[in-house]
């Protein structure tokens, strides 16, 4: 839970403002390509028109830019859409949350985690590993979310966990759902849904 969480050193923060980071700097760098290429087509398409009006010479420097633009935006574009795993959270200053939680028949045993963000005006998320015990303790991410102030988790039989992740009184706060594992996954804003490395960790995915 959010009101739960052990506050962070300084120096703990930065590190993971630092790496978290890198990421919006590549999502930023590919809106800067994006809009210079935009740029780049217009003026190549003003200098065609003039091209076949005038007949001055083809624009073809300005043809290679905008394409290498073009392939260079959709390149960061497709990276950051399907190629997601889940070894971009930060383990390194993550916070234990609920758990160890046992199934019945103790084949799996679920943990929560909590991960901040966005330093003091920022929040928390909280993702779920599933531990098989009988396959060598096999770890799986199954659950991956904006941390709300209510959660909770159990089995509701021998391999489904029901997790409750719910902010009381505020509207469209509630994150809960049951997961049968080795079957089902949740991410909130799908991107694990999406990503081509994933596919085959399960068969069905759930987003927000």
């Amino acid at each position: 839970m959010k009101k739960s969480i052990a506050k962070l050193s300084l120096f703990e923060m930065i590190v993971i403002e630092l790496k978290k980071g890198g990421i919006i700097i590549l999502i930023l760098f590919g809106f800067l390509i994006s809009f210079i290429t935009v740029i780049l087509f217009l003026i190549l398409c003003a200098n065609i028109i003039i091209f076949f009006i005038n007949k001055r010479a083809f624009p073809k420097k300005l043809m290679i830019a905008t394409l290498s633009g073009v392939v260079l935006a959709s390149s960061i574009y497709f990276y950051e859409m399907y190629f997601f795993t889940f070894s971009d959270i930060d383990r390194e200053f993550n916070q234990k949350g609920p758990g160890p939680v046992t199934s019945p028949t103790e084949e799996y045993t679920a943990n929560a985690y909590y991960e901040l963000y966005g330093g003091a005006a920022g929040g928390v998320n909280v993702w779920v590993e599933i531990t098989n015990n009988n396959e060598k303790n096999k770890v799986q991410i199954v659950y991956y979310s904006d941390a709300k102030s209510n959660f909770s988790m159990e089995w509701v039989d021998e391999d489904t966990l029901y997790i409750l992740n719910d902010e009381p009184n505020y509207p469209n706060s509630n994150r809960s759902i049951k997961l049968e594992i080795g079957k089902e996954i949740y991410h909130e804003n799908g991107l694990a849904c999406k990503s081509l490395l994933m596919k085959g960790e399960y068969e069905t995915c759930y987003q927000n």
